[in-house]
This record gives structure tokens, C-alpha cells and sequence, in this order.
């Protein structure tokens, strides 16, 4: 058997470069080919500009990535290291400017924030000298 060594080929444009997606351009996680499709699809507007899907792109994951850190937080605070729906409510709903933003969202298996109402709650007794000897209750 004979090995094959390929020769360098001659012409052509020299060497070939990967493609580099827009979303490594802009520094991104969020795919921002995906959003421009889906911007193109919606006919939100007859045309798109290349700078609205980078925007958008790093909007939805500023936001995500604040919700995944508020949420994390809630999970530590319970001693869990997965994040569940539940802890996502509570960090939404703790902070001011996600719950005003997602206030009309209902979250699946979120549940509700613990609250009681002060009026629910058994009144505080003092004890004290005004138990002991009441002038007004005195014949």
C-alpha cells in the first residue's frame, strides 16, 4: 500500500478561512442569525436593518443573564444548586424592575412569595406592670 500525500493546489484564493457568525462578531452568546430570521419571518416591518438583531440579540441576554443570576441567588439562599422554577419566581418577584416588567407573567410551579397579612398575625402581649394592679378596674 502507497500513502497519498495530498499536494498543495495551485491557484485559487489561497487559504480558505472559516466563516465568523455575527453573533461572535458582536461578542455575543445569543444567536443574532437566528433573531434577524426571525425578525425577517414575523413581517414585523417590510425591512430589517443589520443592527437591529445585534441589538436585540444582546437585550435578551443582558435580560437573561440577569434573571439566571437573581435566580441562582434565591437557589443558594434555599441550599440548592439547581435552579427550578420556583426560584425564578422569587427572584422576579423580588426585584422591582423584573416584576413590573414581567407582571402580567404567570410562571408554571412558581407558587406565590411568602406573605401573611399583620392582621393575620396573633397580637403581641406585654408583659408589664399595667397587668398587675389596674387603678381603673379598683373599687
Amino acid at each position: 500500500m502507497t500513502d497519498k500525500v495530498a499536494a498543495p493546489k495551485k491557484g485559487g484564493r489561497g487559504k480558505t478561512t472559516k466563516s465568523v457568525s455575527r453573533s461572535l462578531k458582536a461578542g455575543l452568546q445569543f444567536p443574532v442569525g437566528r433573531i434577524a430570521r426571525f425578525l425577517k419571518k414575523g413581517r414585523y416591518a417590510q425591512r430589517v436593518g443589520s443592527g437591529s438583531p445585534v441589538y436585540l440579540s444582546a437585550v435578551l441576554e443582558y435580560l437573561a443573564a440577569e434573571v439566571l443570576e437573581l435566580a441562582g441567588n434565591a437557589a443558594r439562599d434555599n441550599k440548592k444548586t439547581r435552579i427550578v422554577p420556583r426560584h425564578i419566581q422569587l427572584a422576579v418577584r423580588n426585584d422591582e424592575e423584573l416584576s413590573k416588567l414581567l407582571g402580567s407573567v404567570t410562571i408554571a410551579n412558581g407558587g406565590v412569595l411568602p406573605n401573611i397579612h399583620s392582621t393575620l398575625l396573633p397580637k403581641k402581649t406585654g408583659k408589664g406592670k399595667g397587668e398587675v394592679g389596674s387603678v381603673s378596674q379598683e373599687f
